[in-house]
């Protein structure tokens, strides 16, 4: 029962408090606006440049910026608290470690599930793409995917905050490299050999791809395996990230470094 609270309210308490010590209205022009904004700017390019159509660049970018949510917000989760001076005071307590970090990394998830399905919705009305109907319940299960990849890459995000300051910086460029890489804006074929290879171990790369396929016509059957290398992807960085972060906890015990890094 300890674990689950410790899982649950953690969790809530600890994703609230991304929000609350400044203003809940921080999510709106951050989470909300914004990626709005980048899938036109893209839309737009493409139009212009004849490249591809406008459904490519809704679903490549709505759910390329679940990054945001995902990647920050995991992020802070250990830089927040070094940030608030909190996080010792954790790091002593008895609680378990996996539901004290992978508690904090379901409200995540959700979260970067929501943006990059209100962005897709609000882009496509605003667009005239039109989705159809049996292909919806299929990028929602891919938008969920991806979102849950990503988190697992947040987490090593995480855990390198136990010995990075600034680790804004490094976030910022994970991003970026999601959005080049991943397919979001140029078909992965398009790319050169070794971008190609990259993108195939990150998140985000065989979730748009199955997006855009159920978009075009496929089965959900048709993109089964397109979605579960996505799984895979996601859970073989969550074990990494964990990995990491008890790693990082016992040497910054050791080294004495969790308040001078």
């Amino acid at each position: 029962m300890t674990s689950a609270r410790i899982f649950v309210i953690g969790g809530l308490t600890s994703y609230r408090a991304l929000f609350n010590f400044m203003s809940p209205w921080i999510f709106v022009p951050t989470l909300i606006v914004t990626p709005i904004f980048q899938i036109l700017l893209f839309a737009y390019i493409g139009r212009t440049a004849g490249l591809e159509s406008d459904t490519f660049y809704v679903i490549g970018n709505a759910l390329q910026y679940a990054a945001v949510p995902c990647l920050f917000a995991m992020t802070q989760t250990i830089a927040g608290e070094r940030f608030q001076q909190t996080l010792p005071f954790i790091l002593v307590s008895p609680a378990g470690r996996m539901p004290l970090f992978l508690g904090r990394a379901v409200p995540v998830v959700v979260n970067g599930f929501f943006v990059s399905a209100f962005a897709f919705a609000v882009s496509s009305l605003l667009l005239g793409v039109h989705i159809p109907a049996d292909a919806i319940g299929g990028i929602v299960l891919a938008t969920a995917v991806a979102s849950f990849s990503c988190t697992g890459l947040g987490l090593i995000s995480a855990g390198i905050s136990f010995v990075v300051r600034q680790q804004a910086v490094l976030t910022n460029v994970l991003f970026g490299l999601l959005l080049i890489f991943t397919g979001a804006n140029v078909p992965l074929d398009e790319l050169p050999g070794w971008m190609q290879t990259i993108a195939e171990g990150l998140p985000f790369t065989h979730a748009i791809e199955a997006a855009r396929r159920l978009a075009g016509g496929d089965g959900i059957g048709e993109v089964g395996g397109l979605l579960g290398a996505e799984v895979a992807i996601g859970a073989a960085y969550a074990a990494v990230g964990f990995a990491l972060l008890r790693l990082l906890e016992r040497e910054s015990y050791r080294r004495a470094t969790l308040e001078r890094a």
